[in-house]
This record gives structure tokens, C-alpha cells and sequence, in this order.
């Protein structure tokens, strides 16, 4: 089946048609800035060379009409739509075919994510306009993980608190924890029993699986919970939010933005939030870029033991997204402090596994398998819409 998978986010609208069955990729990219006047339309067609457009995209109506136009020029056919949606609150406990109902649900849950849900709900609904005869379907970040035990979502706040606002934990990055869980087991059969999801990148995750199920995340009720990211702060003490109100007279939204936007990397390093250029001016030695990269480390470190006490031990670890599936010392260093529960990597393995490699990069004698598996959410996307479409 052919399905064009869609990404909306606030001011962002990223594609890719493909089939599900060959996996070929027809072709992909993304339509940035929307909504202001030096729009970017990027994509590539095949395995052809990246081509960049300066295109104004008033919104995101604008941005798939574009799309639209470039897969009928280049005679593509798709057969279905496949919708990423960040936060399916306690709707949805997997993927689902588009109806009213359920457009109505994501429109509901949108406080939870107002920056991606309304933005995508409003693609869904031009695609239904548009194209009437094709299904939709929606692929939601939190199905996978709505499994885990009460123990592990629910908050210790006053009941009627809980169920009046729906707060527990939702977290987020659920697709691409399924993919690694799926292609692991794949790749190494009956001892893939116990895996620690390692999502890191310019936002980060862990994710504990016991075969095939969720057991416990590190992002919350959102996805500013847990690990240290490029610009939000993650886990801290929950009264900081109050503080910071009472004595340093912030308001609730600028308290928002600075632990959103203007946190993690960005705040310590003093730099910038992106690892790479962290990573270069640390070995150069900056002291505030050797900060950020150890905090995030210990962070991780620390987090991903609890995860693996959750599920009582671990068998397989992976790594995926830009940070995990790219920067290997990071990669060293997280699996170097986890030697005490017999991690070993082997180092030459390690370093030369970036970039779209994939494959086991522990030693033979280590007591768990560590893998680098690039994730692919756009193809977990595409075999939800094929399953539920037919």
C-alpha cells in the first residue's frame, strides 16, 4: 500500500510517501516556517538530490496543497494518509481509522499538546475535504504507552484532581519505541525478553519494555518530563514551578516557555541546544559544554536504572534518534556507567555505527545485547494505516 505519512507541527508540516511492503520511499521532506513570509519547501524525490524552494505557506492548508502538487507531478499514487499525532490523552489505547469521533477526541485532548494537536487535527481535516475517498488514519505518540501498570502513570494527587483533568502519565515518542522493541526482536529472536528504548535526541526518552509491552516511561503527563533535552529542563523538583512564581514573579506562561524553550542544553551549555556543536567546542574544552554533556549522561544514566528496575533487569538496549543513533562517546559513556550490571561495548564497533548504521555494538562476553537501531516511526506509521485501512 502506498501511504503518504504526515507530520504536523506547530509551524512544520514533514512528509513521506512510501510503501509499506517494499519500504521504497517515492519521496519525502518537509515544509518549514508556516504561517510566516520566508516559508521552505525542502524535499527529495527518489534518490535524488535535496531540492529547497522559498515558498509562502499562510498555513498549514497552504503546506499540503504543495505536498499534493508535487507527488501529481511526479505521477505517485498514494491509497491512504497516515497522521502522526503527539498526544491521544486517554482516548486512545492504539491507532485509529478517522472518523468525526474520533477528530472530535483529538480535538479534545489538544490542551495536552496544543503546539502539534490542533495543527495536525486541521491537516486531517483538509485531507478529509480534499481527498473523500481516501481513509485516514491516526498514529497516536501515547497508545503505546497506555499498558503500563496504575503504579507507573498514576500521579499521587487528590483523585477528584486526576479525574476531572485527566492528569497521569502519558509519554510521548511511542512509535519509535515500538519500532525499536519490533526490529530488535526481529534481529535477535527469543532473548529479546527486557529492553531499555533509548530515544535521545533534541527531545529524549526512555522507555521500558517487557515483551512487546510498556512498562514505564520517562515523559509525563508531556513530554517535558524525564531526560535533560535540547531546550526543555526535564524532570525537576515540581515546587521550582511555584518558586520561581511567588519569589521571582514569573508568570505561569513565561514559567512554561522557560522550562519548554530555554532550558537543557541550551541553558547549561550557554551555547546552543544542538549536541553537535556542543560535543566540538567540549573537546575544545569549554567547561559549560562539558557541563551539559555530563548532566545529560548522569541524567540518563541514572533514569535508565530505574527503567530497568521496573522491569527487574534488562536484556537489550537500544539507541535511536539524532543523539543516540549519532554521537557515539555519548553512547560510550551511558554504557560505561552501566558496566556494574555487565554492559560492555565493544569501542571500535561503538564509533563506527553512526549515521544511518545499524547493528549490535556490545562484546560478545557482555551480559546485554546493545544495539544501535536507527528509528523509523514513518514506517511504523505506514504499517498502522495498512492494518487499520484494510
Amino acid at each position: 500500500m502506498n501511504v503518504l505519512v504526515l507530520n504536523a507541527g506547530s509551524s512544520s508540516l514533514k512528509f513521506q510517501l512510501m510503501n509499506t511492503e517494499t519500504r521504497e520511499v517515492f519521496t519525502k521532506g518537509n515544509c518549514e516556517k508556516i504561517g510566516l513570509e520566508d516559508g521552505i519547501f525542502g524535499y527529495t524525490v527518489g534518490d535524488g538530490d535535496k531540492v529547497k524552494e522559498t515558498v509562502v505557506f499562510p498555513d498549514h492548508g497552504a503546506a499540503i496543497r504543495k505536498v499534493m502538487g508535487l507527488i501529481e507531478e511526479n505521477g505517485f499514487t498514494m491509497e491512504a494518509f497516515g497522521h502522526r499525532i503527539v498526544q491521544g490523552g486517554w482516548h486512545f489505547m492504539d491507532s485509529a481509522l478517522v472518523d468525526d469521533e474520533v477528530l472530535a477526541k483529538i480535538y479534545e485532548v489538544a490542551p495536552l499538546a496544543p503546539l502539534h494537536n490542533y495543527a495536525e487535527a486541521g491537516v486531517i481535516e483538509f485531507c478529509r475535504e480534499a481527498y473523500p475517498e481516501l481513509p485516514n488514519v491516526t498514529v497516536f505518540d501515547t497508545s503505546f504507552h497506555m499498558g503500563m501498570p496504575p503504579a507507573a502513570y498514576t500521579y499521587a494527587l487528590p483523585r477528584e484532581v486526576r479525574d476531572k483533568l485527566h492528569i497521569r502519565k502519558y509519554g510521548a515518542h511511542g512509535t519509535s519505541h515500538r519500532y525499536e522493541w519490533k526490529t530488535a526482536k526481529e534481529m535477535i529472536g527469543e532473548s529479546c525478553h527486557r529492553v531499555l528504548s533509548c530515544h535521545l535526541g533534541n527531545g529524549s526518552s526512555l522507555c521500558a519494555i517487557e515483551d512487546g509491552v510498556c512498562r514505564d516511561t520517562t515523559m509525563g503527563l508531556t513530554p517535558l518530563d524525564g531526560l535533560m533535552m535540547g531546550t526543555r529542563c526535564g524532570s525537576i523538583d515540581p515546587a521550582t514551578v511555584c518558586y520561581l512564581q511567588r519569589e521571582g514573579g514569573y508568570t505561569a506562561d513565561e514559567v512554561d516557555t522557560m522550562m519548554n524553550k530555554q532550558s537543557g542544553f541550551l541553558a547549561v551549555s550557554e551555547l546552543t541546544s544542538d549536541v553537535r556543536d556542543i560535543r566540538e567546542a567540549a573537546d575544545k574544552g569549554d567547561e559549560n559544554c562539558l557541563l551539559a554533556l555530563d548532566l545529560f549522561i548522569y541524567k540518563a544514566v541514572a533514569q535508565a536504572a530505574a527503567m530497568i528496575a521496573c522491569m527487574s533487569g534488562v536484556d537489550v538496549i537500544t539507541f535511536a534518534g539524532g543523539i543516540g543513533e549519532n554521537d557515539w562517546e555519548t553512547r560510550q559513556a551511558i554504557c560505561e556507567c552501566l558496566a556494574w550490571m555487565g554492559v560492555r561495548v565493544d569501542r571500535e564497533k561503538n564509533a563506527a555505527t553512526c549515521f544511518g548504521a545499524s547493528g549490535v555494538i556490545s562484546t560478545d562476553d557482555s551480559a546485554v545485547t546493545v544495539m544501535v537501531l536507527p528509528t523509523d516511526e514513518e514506517y511504523m506509521i505506514a504499517c498502522d494505516v495498512e492494518r487499520l485501512a484494510k
